[in-house]
């Protein structure tokens, strides 16, 4: 469960866990609910509860990028052949991929009642079958570079790094806080992308090989993520209030300052989790993180399915926030969809080869 990796020990299980968790459950707020009206009481009432949860949920893709880069760009991998890097990249992400999206553009189509086209192919090739996929693809296109950041990581002087993570929060968090002012938005989007060319999730990839080492007191650790969320729930409201729907998603965005403060918290926070208190205190619970662990990617790809078939009714009954209270329903309908992924994943792994072909 704790792999170490050069100088480094990491609940690599505990992260990964919470992350999918985290991921299920963001899933489960954004449930689109068409035939709501958000101007009513109830509505409002519903905004502000799936809004929460989301805003908390957000850390999700952070955190697996993060354990990712803690993982790769360790020294000891720096001599690892290019070759070999990919091969085991593909056989871990490639196959599962393709096996995939074939399933997901028989759901658009068959299920969800898309047409079909060549167009629509082509289309869901490039970005991605179903919404969740770009997860997928910002994996690859980070492995891609993995085998050059190696060579940065394992030379650099620390303060190189610094600099780098500075420029990098620069670009990512602070400059498109300029961009609230519309009327110079286009210039300040246009600045970011001219001079700030290293933005968006790259930073967080570089960021897990370094800040295991960081020690932060862990009651700050927390106040930063409850700090973060709340920034993120009322930011929102603030923009959606005062500038409109425009920049709803702004405070959202898993590159915005909020969510890079309450991710970079967590993952410190769970980093910093001791092995003994896992393994000996919580048996049990260790063989379930286990278990899960084992198992991500499949659940990853695989929980959009168990979600949606769950919320829109499609086996005669809804766990859907139109039926159940959703301060209850959310996690309800999260840890259902855990389950039922588990329960379906499980077994089929068991069967020869299809291991490498679900993921």
């Amino acid at each position: 469960m704790y792999p170490k990796n050069g100088d480094i020990s990491i609940p690599v299980d505990l992260i990964r866990t919470v992350a999918i968790v985290l991921v299920i459950l963001l899933h489960a707020a954004i449930e689109p609910n068409l035939n709501v009206d958000f101007m009513s009481p109830q509505g409002v009432q519903l905004w502000w509860i799936a809004h929460s949860y989301e805003s908390f949920s957000l850390t999700c893709v952070p955190l697996f990028i993060m354990l990712t880069g803690a993982l790769l760009l360790q020294p000891s991998k720096l001599n690892e052949p290019i070759r070999v890097f990919l091969k085991k990249r593909w056989n871990r992400i490639g196959i599962p991929i393709l096996f995939w999206s074939a399933i997901y553009f028989a759901w658009r189509f068959f299920v969800r009642g898309e047409t079909f086209s060549l167009n629509s192919i082509v289309q869901g090739l490039l970005a991605g079958p179903y919404f969740h996929f770009w997860f997928l693809y910002l994996l690859v296109g980070l492995y891609l570079l993995t085998p050059i950041i190696r060579v940065i990581v394992a030379h650099a002087d620390i303060g190189i790094i610094k600099y780098f993570m500075l420029i990098w929060f620069l670009g990512t968090a602070i400059i498109p806080l300029i961009g609230l002012y519309s009327s110079i938005s286009p210039q300040t989007a246009w600045f970011k992308q001219t001079v700030f060319v290293l933005t968006g999730m790259i930073g967080y990839f570089v960021l897990g090989a370094y800040v295991t080492k960081v020690k932060i007191q862990s009651s700050i650790l927390f106040l930063c993520l409850v700090l973060s969320s709340v920034w993120t729930i009322v930011g929102t409201y603030f923009l959606v209030g005062t500038i409109g729907e425009t920049y709803s998603q702004f405070f959202l965005d898993a590159s915005s300052i909020s969510v890079i403060i309450g991710s970079v918290a967590l993952f410190l926070m769970l980093v910093s989790v001791s092995t003994r208190t896992v393994e000996n205190r919580f048996t049990e619970g260790n063989k379930a993180l286990s278990l899960i662990s084992q198992n991500i990617l499949p659940i990853y790809l695989f929980h959009v399915i168990v979600l949606e078939t769950l919320q829109k009714g499609y086996l005669g009954f809804k766990i859907s926030v139109t039926t159940i209270n959703p301060i209850i329903e959310i996690p309800l309908v999260t840890l259902i969809t855990l389950l039922i992924c588990l329960a379906i994943i499980v077994p089929l792994k068991k069967i020869p080869k299809v291991r490498c072909i679900i993921g």
